[in-house]
């Protein structure tokens, strides 16, 4: 049995759509696609469609997250990834997916649109929100098809073993995908599972470039997979995810001396949030604050409304996690700069001496 025969059989016999790019070789004059011959007035080479799957980029993501390019499939962000993954393998009012809220809510966004159930093991508060792999098996039912691990969680901020993870792809194998999610991993003191990707052939690791190298605004993810499910979402993906511009930052900062500044912010980061996560406890009005391994704190309130109006009347944004089980008291803090912690921490009436 392979992977593959989980997925939709539709569209493992659909003939994708091919586009002129990915259909050309290489030339210096490019006629195959009804573009402009001329640049606009705008830095770049914008007048042509970026490559599908740029070799280089792709080269460099092998390179960062230790597989082969045939691994991996680079889409704006995780969601476009997320999306494929469930449009390709969920049949629509047959197949479900697995979640295990509070968690990431595109997984569940992805499903219902595809018209796929939604199926849910939650992460129990009195159990510090800890993954339970035992739970997720005995859920899952003739017509699952993926199964969602977020690690480090958003939002509550806790790892998962790598090798609990492991474990259970290899329990799913020939029954779901496994997809782990690692939005988070650079900040975590756990090391990541994307090497381990495609073995077994259901694990998919998703990536993303927003949060340790500061490239939100650039929407660069990827899944890396078996090569085979990394083929049949090709298949199906938009024929130019990646605008050019997107491409030339995710280059940049990729490069090895973008890498050292990288790596540099996020010990700063993992710094900042011990910091303050010891600040907040001994702020008035703070129940708890989660154990973390993100680049955010969770934090339960006596009364999170006051406390956001409090924040927001400083200038300080945060995000309400009142629709999330088990979270109805917390707020979601991230991690900023030095200034932007302490501008949190004086909003919440800490001492001088502790912002």
């Amino acid at each position: 049995m392979s992977v593959l025969d989980l997925a939709r059989p539709e569209l493992r016999a659909m003939a994708p759509y091919s586009s002129a790019r990915m259909e050309a070789g290489t030339g210096e004059i490019w006629l195959n696609a009804n573009e402009s011959p001329w640049n606009p007035l705008a830095s770049g080479r914008v007048n042509r469609y970026p490559d599908p799957q740029p070799a280089p980029l792709l080269a460099a993501l092998a390179h960062l997250y230790a597989v082969r390019p045939e691994q991996l499939l680079i889409g704006r962000g995780s969601d476009e990834p997320i999306d494929l993954l469930t449009r390709a393998f969920c049949r629509a009012g047959v197949d479900s997916v697995l979640v295990c809220p509070p968690t990431f809510g595109m997984y569940a966004v992805a499903a219902n649109v595809q018209g796929a159930r939604v199926l849910q093991v939650p992460l129990r508060a009195e159990h510090g929100f800890r993954f339970d792999a035992d739970a997720v098996l005995a859920a899952v039912d003739a017509d699952t098809r993926i199964v969602y691990a977020c690690t480090p969680n958003n939002p509550t901020g806790n790892a998962t073993a790598p090798q609990i993870l492991l474990d259970l792809a290899e329990r799913l194998h020939q029954r779901a995908l496994l997809v782990v999610d690692e939005a988070y991993i650079e900040f975590s003191s756990q090391p990541s599972l994307a090497s381990c990707a495609g073995n077994p052939d259901n694990l998919v690791v998703l990536r993303t470039l927003s949060k340790a190298h500061g490239l939100a605004g650039v929407r660069i993810g990827a899944a890396i997979a078996a090569p085979t499910v990394i083929d049949l979402l090709r298949r199906i993906m938009a024929p130019y995810p990646l605008p050019e511009p997107c491409i030339d930052a995710a280059l940049r900062a990729l490069s090895a001396d973008a890498r050292r500044i990288t790596d540099e912010r996020i010990a700063s980061i993992r710094a900042e949030r011990e910091r303050m996560r010891t600040a907040l406890a001994c702020c008035a009005g703070v129940r708890a604050v989660l154990p973390s391994e993100a680049n955010f704190l969770a934090v339960r309130f006596d009364d999170p409304v006051r406390r956001y109006a409090q924040l927001a009347g400083a200038g300080v944004i945060v995000r309400q996690l009142m629709k999330y089980p088990g979270l109805r008291d917390a707020l979601r803090i991230s991690i900023g700069s030095v200034d932007e912690n302490n501008a949190v921490l004086r909003a919440l009436g800490a001492s001088e001496e502790t912002a």
